[in-house]
């Protein structure tokens, strides 16, 4: 199920989503937006059960916390 929405960008995100439409990258820009919400709530959601992990667990060693801070990172995350 879709819901129909209005919502107001700037003009240089406007452009941003024409041109992945234009190249391949989307189905739409409608698409693009659900994508980029989509990735959004995903890292949001990564760094609220980290912070939650955090607080309950032992603290990491500096080598660890290095470690989770890289992997988070390739992986397009953050902590």
């Amino acid at each position: 199920m879709s819901t129909r929405i209005t919502v107001s960008l700037p003009d240089e995100l406007v452009a941003s989503a024409t041109a992945a439409v234009s190249a391949g990258e989307a189905a739409s820009v409608s698409a693009y937006v659900a994508s980029a919400l989509r990735e959004k709530s995903e890292r949001e959601s990564v760094a609220d059960v980290l912070a939650d992990w955090r607080a309950s667990a032992e603290p990491l060693s500096a080598e660890d916390e290095t470690w989770v801070e890289v992997a988070l990172a390739r992986a397009g995350l953050r902590s």
